[in-house]
């Protein structure tokens, strides 16, 4: 099956590393129009945006805070008058600050669920408004708009001393739904994906050695992921491949929210 995303534009958000950075180089390759959205690091996003026009795509770098209305505002004017039009949203950007619950700072639980449900609520009513302004774009999509949101395993299982990722992460599951639940009927598709251990460089000590070894333990399939796993997903639901899938999450996590503690009967 050979998937084309040629005269699409598709905005990645946090798209300056890891899973996002994949998901930006892959939906290129498949011919798509890139605006790389980056925060705080301008310099490997910039870097980014040019390995794709050296391989002959289109790629603009622009940064913004995705938790701030008035930034995720100026991204989305800044991608359409950069290319015109819009077609797939990835809404990627997300972050993590760590503690026990008893512990935990309002500043650390409000910054992680600005930044990963409040910020793709924005990027999505944004997508939106812009989706119904273009309208229809008759032989480049099936479908009016695409949005992706970036979830998690965590938005299914709990995480003890993350509560506030995995507070996000379920809110981001509900959002999912419930958008796609009001704007089916215009033809915009909604989905998300939710990753499991992905191989980036932000876990790398939880990737290698004596963490690898115990991390595996969690995943049935054997193996770590790669962000191109994930990149591959991304690129099928932006696509007509996947054009009859509608307000559903799909893991990519090697087995692991099959609880596999309980595989030898718990």
């Amino acid at each position: 099956m050979h998937i084309s995303l040629k005269q699409q534009v598709a905005l990645v958000t946090g798209a300056s590393s890891g899973l996002g950075a994949g998901a930006a180089r892959a939906l290129a390759a498949a011919g798509a129009a890139v605006v790389i959205n980056y925060n705080s690091h301008a310099e490997p996003a910039e870097q980014l945006a040019n390995e794709i026009r050296s391989a002959g795509g289109q790629a603009i770098a622009i940064g913004a805070d995705v938790s701030k209305e008035d930034q995720v505002e100026h991204l989305f004017a800044e991608a359409i008058k950069a290319f015109g039009f819009l077609d797939i949203l990835v809404a990627n950007s997300g972050l993590q600050k760590d503690s026990p619950i008893a512990d935990m700072s309002l500043a650390d639980w409000n910054t992680v669920i600005e930044v990963n449900l409040t910020g793709q609520f924005l990027c999505a009513r944004a997508a939106l408004r812009q989706f119904a302004k273009q309208g229809d774009r008759p032989g480049v999509s099936r479908a009016v708009g695409k949005i992706i949101h970036m979830s998690s395993v965590h938005q299914l299982i709990p995480w003890a001393g993350h509560a506030n990722y995995a507070a996000s992460k379920g809110g981001v599951d509900l959002l999912m739904r419930s958008i796609a639940q009001e704007v089916g009927q215009q033809r915009i598709r909604v989905n998300s994906i939710a990753p499991g251990a992905i191989r980036t460089a932000i876990n790398e000590e939880a990737t290698h050695g004596a963490a690898l070894e115990k991390l595996l333990k969690l995943i049935p399939y054997g193996r770590v992921g790669d962000a191109e796993d994930v990149a591959n997903a991304v690129v099928w639901l932006a696509s007509d491949a996947s054009d009859y899938v509608h307000g559903t999450t799909l893991f990519i996590d090697g087995g692991m929210s099959l609880y596999p503690e309980f595989r030898d009967n718990g």
